[in-house]
C-alpha cells in the first residue's frame, strides 16, 4: 500500500476494497438479530397480510451528503432480497429534504421488518458525510486535507471512514495494522533527541518487517519537531502537530518549509469547525477531526407508503 492507495480510489471502488467482506456481513445479520431476536417482527406477523404488496420510497427529511447506497444494496440483497429496489442518488449526492432517495416494491410483511435497520444505516452514514463535508467546505480555498481519526462506533468502522469519502474527506489509518502513528504515550518521557533516536529505529523495523501505509510521528512542541525533521527523508512521512495554536502551527511550517519539505505537517486535537479557517490558514498540510465520526447528528430519513 502506499500512503494515498484508498484516497484514490473511486468509491465504489473503495467500497468493495473497504467495506465489502465477511465484517459487514456480521455487522448486517448482528443489526437484524437485536431487532427481530429469536421470534421477529411480532406486530407485522400479526396484523399484515403476507400476500400485499406496496410501493414505498424513502424519503430525505434533511438535506445533506448521502451516504450509505452500498450498504443498503448489500442489507437488502442479504436479509430482504425478494423486495425490489431503485435509487435515484448515489452515494457522495448532495441530497435536499423532501426528496426521493430510493423506490422499493414488493411484500410490506418483508419491508417492515427491515425499515428501521435501512434509515438508521442510511442516517447515520449520511450525517458522517453532511459532517464532513461541512468541514471540507469550512477549508476551501486551501490544500488542506480534512482526516478521519480513529474515533468510530465499534465494529463500524470501515464503514463509517468510507462515509468521510463521501463527504469529500480524507482516510487517515485504517486501524493499528496498516500505518505506524507514535503517540506521547509512547516516547512522550524521552527528550527530543532520545525521541528522534528512537523513532528512527522503531520506524526501520516496521519498514523491514511489516507492509505499512505510512509512518508518522505526534510532537508537542517546536524542539521535538526540530530533531525529527533531522531524522532523514526515508524514516518519516508525517509530523502531528498536537494542539498546537495557529501562530505555533505557522512556525512550524517555516521549519519544515526551510529544512525538510518532503515531510507532511498534521495539525490535531481539540479541531473544531469555527477553528478550520485558521487552522488551514497556516500552512499545514492535514487536519484531522475526531469529530467527523464522534459526534455526528443522524442525517433524517423516512419510509413513506405510497
Amino acid at each position: 500500500m502506499t500512503l494515498c492507495d484508498l484516497n484514490e480510489l473511486e468509491l465504489p471502488q473503495l467500497f468493495a476494497t473497504l467495506v465489502e467482506g465477511p465484517q459487514l456481513d456480521q455487522l448486517l445479520d448482528l443489526a437484524m438479530l437485536e431487532d427481530l431476536g429469536e421470534q421477529g417482527d411480532l406486530t407485522t406477523r400479526a396484523t399484515v397480510d403476507p400476500t400485499r404488496g406496496v410501493d414505498a420510497a424513502i424519503v430525505a427529511r434533511s438535506s445533506g451528503i448521502l451516504s450509505g447506497v452500498g450498504a443498503l444494496d448489500h442489507f437488502m440483497r442479504r436479509h430482504a432480497g425478494q423486495l425490489s429496489w431503485w435509487w435515484n442518488l448515489h452515494d457522495g449526492d448532495r441530497v435536499q429534504s423532501g426528496e426521493v432517495v430510493c423506490r422499493i416494491s414488493g411484500a410490506l410483511a418483508m419491508l417492515l421488518p427491515v425499515e428501521r435497520i435501512m434509515l438508521n444505516l442510511l442516517g447515520r452514514l449520511s450525517g458522517v458525510a453532511t459532517s464532513t463535508a461541512a468541514h471540507v467546505a469550512a477549508v476551501a480555498g486551501t490544500n488542506v486535507r480534512i482526516c478521519d481519526t480513529r474515533k468510530t462506533t465499534p465494529g463500524h468502522r470501515a464503514l463509517e471512514k468510507y462515509a468521510v469519502r463521501c463527504g469529500g474527506g480524507w482516510l487517515h489509518r485504517i486501524g493499528l495494522f496498516d500505518a505506524m502513528l507514535v503517540k506521547d504515550n509512547h516516547i512522550g518521557v524521552l527528550d527530543p533527541d532520545e525521541m528522534a533516536s528512537r523513532v528512527v529505529s522503531a520506524a526501520r523495523e516496521v519498514r523491514a518487517s511489516s507492509e505499512v501505509r505510512f509512518i508518522e510521528v505526534e510532537v508537542d512542541n517546536l524542539d521535538q519537531l526540530a530533531a525529527l525533521i533531522e531524522v532523514g527523508s526515508d524514516v518519516i512521512d508525517i509530523v502531528l502537530l498536537d494542539n498546537m495554536p495557529p501562530d505555533l502551527l505557522r512556525q512550524a511550517v517555516v521549519q519544515r518549509d526551510g529544512n525538510a519539505p518532503h515531510l507532511l505537517l498534521e495539525a490535531s486535537g481539540g479541531v473544531t469547525l469555527e477553528a478550520l479557517p485558521s487552522i488551514a490558514d497556516s500552512g499545514i498540510d492535514r487536519i484531522s477531526v475526531g469529530a467527523l465520526t464522534h459526534s455526528v447528528n443522524q442525517l433524517d430519513f423516512g419510509l413513506d407508503l405510497l
